[in-house]
């Protein structure tokens, strides 16, 4: 039977995990590949910190996550993939309250930075901080 998400430890496997699988997509690696480069680790750490906080209740990130986002050349295909990878992988390793709680702030964030992503590509607003 498969845990829960409980400790720093496990929001690392799942971070590690489903940004292995994104790396190697064929659909949206090469856009987090071509942005990121070889920025990796402080990527992973910084997604540590967003997941501790978010899951773990203990506040480590701060920051505005949508701002890196902004300008992808990103559409809805890569949003429905990027959360199949997620949902994919949090329910390959882990079940319970805080695996459902990642798997629905995962989808709140996807549809939030589409729309905001589609938003600013047909409007001369810039996003703030």
């Amino acid at each position: 039977m498969k845990k829960d998400i409980q400790t720093l430890d496990d929001i690392k496997l799942l971070v590690d995990s489903f940004y292995s699988k994104v790396r190697e997509d064929e659909l949206i690696g090469h856009i987090f590949n071509n942005r990121i480069q070889d920025r990796w680790p402080a990527h992973l750490e910084k997604m540590y910190r967003f997941w501790q906080t978010v899951l773990l209740e203990e506040h480590t990130y701060y920051g505005s996550p949508f701002l890196p986002h902004a300008k992808l050349p990103v559409e809805k295909e890569h949003f429905d993939r990027w959360l199949k990878l997620f949902y994919e992988t949090a329910d390959g390793l882990f079940a319970g309250a805080k695996t459902d709680r990642a798997k629905w702030q995962g989808e709140r964030m996807a549809v939030m930075f589409q729309s905001k992503i589609e938003y600013y590509k047909n409007n001369s607003a810039t996003p703030l901080i």
